[in-house]
């Protein structure tokens, strides 16, 4: 397991046995076994660990590459099907666990509407760069994120028993058939 890997298991395991706040950086680096200055060059926060989103770049790529004459709805959907298959999918069981941290926290919840707000500007701004009318783009952007975060959020809970990527190309598809 990578260092950056290892930080991550090791915080949410003590997340989930003593609740987030309790949890110190130190206590998370000890406890994996480095110092908390590794933990910085992993991390910029401790909120990063539950909340880190490293797939808005590729996302935004793959939405700008899109063909610029369908509908911004079809573009963003095809982009993001095409992002998810691009990528390795998470882990089940850890993106519950991170899913239900942040859901359950208020400080981290408001953190998941930032995340989706920068995801969505990525998004509208490859539409907008690509020649989309900027309402369009915004709208597209929010329709599909809204759609992705329920489905995450309902999955998140048990109450889908699809596996995550089934549940997100799930979502999808339901915009696609729309767009």
């Amino acid at each position: 397991m990578s260092t950056r890997g290892r930080l991550q298991a090791t915080a949410l395991r003590l997340f989930a046995e003593r609740g987030y706040e309790t949890v110190t950086v130190d206590e998370i680096a000890a406890a994996a076994g480095y110092s908390h200055m590794t933990f910085f060059r992993h991390f910029p926060t401790k909120e990063s660990v539950v909340l880190d989103d490293p797939y808005d770049p590729v996302i935004g790529e793959l939405v700008a590459a899109t063909d610029s004459s369908l509908p911004a709805l079809r573009r963003v959907v095809t982009g993001l099907s095409t992002a998810w298959h691009h990528v390795d999918e998470p882990d089940d069981d850890t993106t519950r666990l991170r899913i239900g941290l942040a859901v359950g926290n208020p400080k981290l919840r408001g953190r998941i509407w930032e995340n989706n707000q920068r995801t969505g500007e990525v998004i509208a701004g490859a539409l907008v760069d690509t020649g989309t009318a900027p309402f369009d783009a915004e709208v597209a952007a929010g329709a599909a994120l809204g759609a992705i975060t329920a489905a995450l959020l309902r999955w998140a809970v048990g109450e889908e028993t699809d596996t995550l990527g089934e549940t997100v190309r799930r979502s999808l598809e339901l915009l696609r058939a729309t767009a």
